[in-house]
């Protein structure tokens, strides 16, 4: 491939246009015949890759990530970056199933719909704006705003918690940001979903059994509850509800069926087992929630725990239950995308 091309592939995230193409010296029919043969891939009208690095992509999941790179090649727009749904995979955040699959796009001054993309007119002071050379996005905090403005306030809070969790973003953070926006439509539903948002929930399903248990009336709980016997770590619970004896467990599938630290299903069973009866032993009772018991079928838990939160704890000396890391992973989830499938050795390839 010409070093020229290669040059505008890695200027343009792993595409060229036709008018880079015919720079070198290719003509639309050349152009066509490398589609043609598969040595070429149209993304869209006027913009290709590599066969090498469209695999690439789609190996590495980030199919968005060239559909992105190829929008905004064709809108030849320094002032247009990548928002909303767009920006929040390239940022990895947790997005429902169904969010918005069109690349979206934010400028200042222009709206435009078009095939595939939309670009919505907004505002996009210098904070709000970094850069994953040499392709412009939204950062995380206004990313997860615009978000907010869009979607149900459960989605957007499981999206906040995990950001949060990262500590990829604060409260604080996201608090400032919702008092800059105060005159743009929607702003009310972000502003309800930050007020939702807490730091400590590990998981989708934590949230939404927060959400659902406190929207049922219980108080909030305690998130990543350290119990500690002097200074020696014994458990830490994704939820407690402080001054009782009440916890709460929230059970994914992928704790059975993907077991981490090369555990097989056997060993998370049996370690659970005795995690528990440790629990159990120092007078404390938990509450186990799957995806299945939030919403209607909560009642029975929800009236379970309500007993529960009238009892008073009492713990054996040395004993004492707090959050552990203030809520945060002690690894982070999110894994942004910054590997180049469009480098100039890939593109050669």
């Amino acid at each position: 491939m010409h070093p020229q091309l290669l040059a505008a592939m890695v200027r343009r995230r792993g595409v060229f246009t036709t008018a880079d193409a015919v720079a070198v010296g290719h003509t639309r029919h050349s152009i066509a015949a490398l589609v043609r043969s598969g040595a070429w891939h149209g993304v869209r009208f006027g913009v290709y890759t590599t066969d090498h690095v469209r695999r690439q992509h789609a190996g590495a999941g980030s199919p968005h990530w060239l559909a992105a790179a190829a929008v905004l090649a064709r809108l030849g727009r320094p002032s247009t970056v990548l928002s909303h749904a767009t920006a929040g995979r390239l940022h990895d955040l947790v997005l429902p199933r169904d969010a918005d699959t069109r690349v979206t796009l934010t400028d200042p001054e222009r709206f435009r719909l078009g095939r595939g993309y939309r670009v919505l007119a907004a505002r996009l002071p210098t904070g709000d704006v970094e850069t994953r050379d040499p392709l412009r996005l939204t950062s995380v905090r206004r990313t997860l705003l615009d978000l907010g403005r869009e979607w149900d306030v459960v989605d957007t809070v499981t999206a906040l918690d995990d950001a949060l969790a990262d500590g990829r973003i604060t409260l604080q953070d996201l608090v400032d940001g919702v008092l800059e926006q105060t005159h743009w439509v929607g702003v009310g539903n972000s502003a309800g979903a930050v007020g939702l948002a807490r730091v400590g929930a590990h998981s989708p399903l934590e949230t939404r059994t927060r959400l659902d248990l406190v929207a049922a009336g219980l108080p909030e709980p305690v998130l990543q509850a350290a119990v500690l016997q002097h200074d020696r770590l014994l458990a830490v619970l994704d939820m407690w509800w402080e001054g009782t004896p009440a916890f709460g467990e929230c059970d994914g599938r992928v704790t059975w069926t993907d077991p981490w630290r090369g555990r097989s299903a056997a060993d998370v069973a049996w370690e659970e087992k005795r995690r528990h009866d440790a629990l159990v032993d120092l007078g404390l009772v938990g509450v186990r929630f799957a995806q299945p018991d939030l919403g209607r079928a909560l009642a029975p838990k929800v009236d379970r725990l309500r007993g529960l939160l009238t009892q008073p704890l009492v713990l054996p000396p040395g004993v004492r239950i707090e959050q552990w890391r203030g809520g945060l992973r002690r690894e982070p989830r999110a894994r942004p995308w910054t590997a180049d499938p469009g480098s100039s050795s890939s593109a050669a390839a």
